[in-house]
């Protein structure tokens, strides 16, 4: 398993997995995104959320993904790493709920390549897990 994701299309190789970064949620950052993009009650309310089948309160996925990319641009910058362009997705599952006090890192397989013979680049698919502290993948 590679730490660092590679920085050229070239160093890409099909199959690798890359692991990095920490994210500790906090409850007033859930509640505080929750009441901004996702104010369902669940994700702001401790009561709401342990009547609801989270049974506590839990992140908005959609916060699960921002928490993912703030640890994937962190972790370009502290390899000195071009930025990743993303071109979409292709498969978002919310597997297991992201509650406050996890502790979430994010893993990549890298997937296909397809190079662009015009262009001075080439795309890689990169099929992201990210996991808690229990090594359990909740996206």
């Amino acid at each position: 398993m590679r730490k660092m994701i590679p920085q050229f299309y070239e160093d890409c190789v099909e199959g690798d997995v890359v692991e990095f970064g920490s994210y500790n949620v906090t409850r007033e950052e859930v509640i505080e995104f929750a009441l901004k993009y996702d104010p369902q009650s669940f994700h702001l309310d401790d009561e709401s959320a342990k009547n609801s089948m989270f049974g506590r309160l839990a992140a908005s996925g959609w916060h699960t993904c921002a928490m993912s990319m703030r640890m994937v641009v962190d972790h370009l910058k502290s390899i000195d790493a071009e930025p990743i362009v993303g071109a979409g997705i292709n498969d978002l599952k919310w597997r297991k709920p992201v509650y406050p006090d996890d502790t979430l890192r994010v893993r990549i397989k890298l997937g296909l390549k397809k190079p662009q013979p015009t262009k001075p680049f080439g795309f890689v698919e990169l099929n992201y897990e990210i996991l808690n502290q229990h090594d359990v993948v909740t996206t």
